[in-house]
């Protein structure tokens, strides 16, 4: 019994970790953009997308090189990516005003598309791997470039057609951090991400504690567990944008987000020595792939059609499939994740 008080005690406490030192993580790094003009680039876009995705990048590099954990690595990938969707709830519900669809901007539809693109790709990739020995250079497995390829094209292309709107941001977001000097920022910022870096370090070892203690299995310790800690800064830049009245900022957070994590996949493989990753997973995580490709197609059907309509004038029919979804997603790792 002490055992297991521990473990959850260490859990909570990387939580709360992440959570503070991620959300600090994503504060100083908008700053830096700014303060060195990167903020309007190409550049800028790609480095504040992959800020609060650190953890998620700590967490799954120590668990294939260090833990020898790859079901938490690629359990804690794709459940980060069902979690995010999963937010989107939690907007609907906390923008009191009307639904979150009704709106945001349909340009958010050109990261929800690449994402399925990406998320296809994993998908195809993950269950083929379980048939056959995949094309791999090296210990790499053949589709970590290609996801590489189109995070990048994804990237640009979304940098593209976002443009007038980012410099519009960039403006906005010089005028709110006078107080803080690139030094100051540079310093916390890296004060933070020592923070997020260890703690991500120890997080694989608490899950894998965690599954052995009850038995259950680590594709779902990783896809639930760590992939909700490892999400807290997502959550609160998230909730931070909604605050500030910018509800795009906070929908193409979380979906930009998804788009990292799903590149942390190819950075795994790149440090899982014993061959292509996804050749020594479970299958079970293709059950995760679908349900975030279901979920970001509901979100796309949200953004084009734009439902007004809200359950109990609490959420959006949108958001309650989203829900389901998840839901649904947690309760068939439980029950045949290996």
């Amino acid at each position: 019994m002490y055992y297991a008080y521990l473990v959850w005690i260490e859990f909570g406490v990387c939580a709360v970790l992440i959570g503070l030192a991620g959300w600090r993580l994503s504060l100083y790094g908008d700053v830096i953009a700014e303060k060195t003009g990167l903020g309007g680039t190409w550049i800028g876009v790609v480095l504040l997308a992959s800020v609060t995705s650190l953890p998620e990048l700590a967490t799954g590099v120590s668990a294939v090189a260090a833990a020898d954990a790859p079901d938490i690595a690629v359990g804690n990938i794709l459940g980060a990516c069902v979690l995010n969707l999963t937010y989107l709830v939690v907007l609907d519900l906390v923008h009191r005003q009307e639904s979150i669809y009704t709106r945001a901007r349909q340009g958010h539809i050109l990261s929800a598309g690449f994402g399925v693109l990406l998320l296809g790709i994993v998908g195809f990739s993950l269950l083929l791997a379980q048939k056959v020995d995949p094309l791999s250079p090296g210990h790499v497995g053949i589709y970590s470039p290609v996801i590489v390829v189109v995070y990048l094209i994804s990237m640009r292309a979304v940098f593209s057609y976002e443009k007038k709107q980012m410099a519009a941001y960039v403006e906005e977001a010089a005028e709110r951090y006078p107080h803080l000097t690139l030094r100051q920022a540079l310093v916390r910022f890296s004060l933070a991400a020592l923070v997020v870096v260890g703690t991500g370090t120890w997080l694989p070892f608490v899950g894998e504690d965690i599954a052995a203690l009850y038995a259950w299995n680590t594709s779902f310790v990783g896809a639930l567990f760590v992939a909700a800690a490892t999400s807290l800064p997502e959550l609160a830049v998230t909730l931070s944008a909604l605050r500030l009245g910018a509800l795009d900022m906070a929908i193409g957070n979380l979906l930009a987000s998804n788009l990292f994590n799903l590149l942390i996949l190819a950075v795994d493989d790149v440090f899982y020595l014993r061959g292509p990753l996804l050749s020594h997973v479970s299958p079970t995580h293709a059950v995760s792939v679908m349900s975030a490709v279901a979920m970001t197609g509901a979100v796309t059907v949200g953004l084009l059609y734009r439902p007004p309509d809200r359950v109990f004038r609490t959420i959006g029919w949108i958001s309650v499939l989203l829900l389901f979804v998840y839901l649904s997603n947690a309760y068939v790792l439980f029950r045949f994740g290996g």
